[in-house]
């Protein structure tokens, strides 16, 4: 598969202030639950009822946006926001968030949508069951000292037809539900599975054309989005039952309330249970405020969400993101990034933490120890086994950007994201590509991740290619090709890598120096050659050049290089790294910090 760059025009990110803890701003109510899992290493204030300019002056300060419904998250709040890495929405809808100014400036747009299933599912029943019974105007009535019961006939929902419009979560439980009330339940969603739907006992019907003649209520379940805005028209409308009952417990507009108030004025359909509306509150006067008032409608303020066991989950799993997102790992639910299934997050985030110290490794090893660099090279990663099937790997290369510039920047990489990556590696002066290589490996070989660095030319200009393998075992990450040498070990903690000529005595040399400071040593590694590069570097005549001695004839140790890997305490000091180097047959020394 062709090699796809990694390239974006978006603004630039300010990074973490290089002193204090990163600070979250909360302009709303959001459940304390959530909150206190942020208390511990990030300062939470919460400023209920900042008017729109105030929240444009205090904004600068922040790190993270943690909002509601009411909070506009604007351009011009997002722009004086230089800080802001991450705005979080305790709910499904993000109408409130400009998300593509947020994109613009690399800020990670992250919303709860499996917080509230369960809650706005059964407001959605409540409202079915609300107006097949008439239960608003029934109590109303009451409350004004009528006993109207002959006025107030309703209808059993057993054995009706429910209709639904987007068969996503919410949509599936509402469909179960409905089922459990011995209802027959039809559905339209392009991108439903029909295996799924049979098992649910959901019939998918083509297009609305089908749907509406047929149904005996008709929720919709599907974002605000330009295709879904005025879904449910005076044409649609008319093609129903004069009888029937629409709900919206989804978004305002997704009905036209104007042609809803109409047919319900006109009799075109029986009833309505509406819980969110264009404008909210509603303003005097307002199409919206006409649909709550209006006789045959069951209104509702928004309370899709509104019950204690919600508010809660959308709080714990926002400020989980927000937690994650600060100490620069990856969100679960990011508006503005490709959708990360369950079973790909799973399969991907050992591989995250495997290239993210590949990029480290390389930035620490090659550029700090050989004089490379890192901008003005182009880095390639090579995916093979089952990974070479994943479309998304964003986080992936997202994680190599993070790596390559920890080690180099204020921020230690903790401002890198799955949104401002493509951002921070153009003004790095990286590309990155990928291949999807077609070969399979097996044993602990099965994933392989290979990256290549090379410069604009294919070499000379900024060094020779450089290459770094890695693979997974378990949940643990391991290197198995550093440079031109064969090797495995973690990529973790402090590790000292010598280049050295592999002769007798060397391994105790290094031994007696780190000794002598006190430097314990926790593992040990050689890594030899890999024989293929010393194949190729022999055609090219390289290696031979490498072994010379001052007088430019060769010393017989062209083939006997090594690497030896030693994890040690983080105690190394530049004494002791000017020592190593010293020694006879040592021919580099770096310090690589993971």
């Amino acid at each position: 598969m062709a090699p796809s760059a990694i390239t974006s025009a978006i603004s630039s990110v300010s990074s973490l202030a290089s002193s204090g803890r990163p600070r979250v701003l909360v302009p709303e109510k959001v459940s304390p639950d959530g909150l206190a899992l942020l208390n511990d290493k990030y300062d939470v204030d919460i400023r209920l009822g900042l008017t729109p300019d105030e929240l444009i002056a205090e904004i600068p300060r922040y790190h993270a946006l943690i909002v509601r419904s009411e909070t506009k998250v604007t351009a011009g709040v997002l722009a004086a926001g230089k800080k802001l890495r991450v705005v979080a929405r305790a709910g499904v809808g993000v109408d409130n968030i400009d998300v593509d100014a947020a994109t613009a400036q690399g800020i990670i747009v992250v919303n709860s949508p499996a917080g509230n299933i369960v809650a706005a599912a059964e407001q959605t029943i409540a409202l079915l069951l609300a107006t097949a019974r008439n239960v608003g105007r029934a109590d109303a009535s009451m409350k004004d000292g009528k006993w109207e019961r002959g006025k107030l006939v309703g209808v059993e929902v057993r054995k009706k037809t429910l209709g639904i419009i987007g068969l996503g979560k919410v949509g599936m439980k509402v469909a179960r539900m409905a089922i459990g009330l011995g209802m027959k339940v039809k559905a339209v969603d392009p991108y439903a599975s029909k295996d799924i739907a049979e098992q649910a006992q959901v019939e998918l019907v083509s297009d609305l054309g089908v749907l509406l003649p047929v149904v005996d209520f008709l929720t919709i379940h599907t974002p605000l989005m330009a295709t879904t805005l005025g879904l449910i028209k005076e044409a649609e409308l008319q093609k129903m039952k004069k009888t029937a009952r629409v709900l919206n417990v989804a978004r305002g507009g997704v009905y036209d309330e104007g042609a809803l108030i109409k047919g319900l004025d006109e009799g075109w359909i029986a009833g309505a249970g509406i819980d969110v509306f264009t404008s909210e509150p509603p303003a005097a006067d307002s199409t919206a405020s006409r649909l709550a008032r209006h006789p045959k409608v069951v209104a509702t303020p928004h309370l899709g969400a509104s019950t204690v066991e919600a508010q809660e989950n959308v709080s714990l799993d926002v400020c989980r993101q927000v937690a994650e997102i600060l100490r620069g790992g990856l969100p679960s639910a990011a508006v503005n990034a490709p959708l990360i299934l369950p079973e790909e997050y799973r399969k991907l985030q050992p591989f995250v933490q495997l290239v993210e110290k590949m990029g480290g490794l390389y930035t620490q090893h090659f550029v700090r120890s050989q004089g490379g660099m890192v901008g003005g090279r182009k880095f390639e990663l090579i995916y093979q086994g089952e990974l070479s099937g994943l479309s998304n790997t964003r986080p992936l290369l997202a994680a190599l950007v993070k790596g390559l510039v920890s080690s180099i920047s204020d921020s230690g990489g903790r401002d890198v994201n799955i949104v401002n990556a493509g951002l921070i590696a153009k003004e790095k002066g990286i590309v990155i590509s990928e291949t999807h290589s077609g070969e399979t490996g097996n044993g602990i070989y099965a994933n392989l991740v290979k990256l290549r660095s090379y410069d604009g030319d294919g070499g000379g200009g900024h060094g020779p290619e450089q290459c770094i393998a890695g693979y997974v075992s378990g949940r643990n990450a391991y290197i198995s090709k550093l440079g031109r040498f064969r090797a495995t070990f973690r990529p973790e903690g402090t590790l000292l890598v010598l280049h050295n000529y592999d002769e007798p005595g060397k391994i105790g040399g290094v031994g007696m120096v780190l000794g002598r400071h006190g430097i314990n040593i926790r593992f040990m590694q050689v890594a030899s050659l890999d024989d293929a590069d010393v194949g190729e570097e022999r055609a090219k005549g390289v290696l031979g050049q490498r072994a010379t001695n001052a007088g430019g004839e060769s010393n017989g140790k062209e083939d006997k290089e090594a690497l030896m890997i030693l994890g040690v305490d983080d105690v190394m000091s530049e004494e002791v790294m000017e020592e190593l180097k010293k020694d006879e047959g040592i021919l580099d020394v770096s310090l690589v910090r993971l």
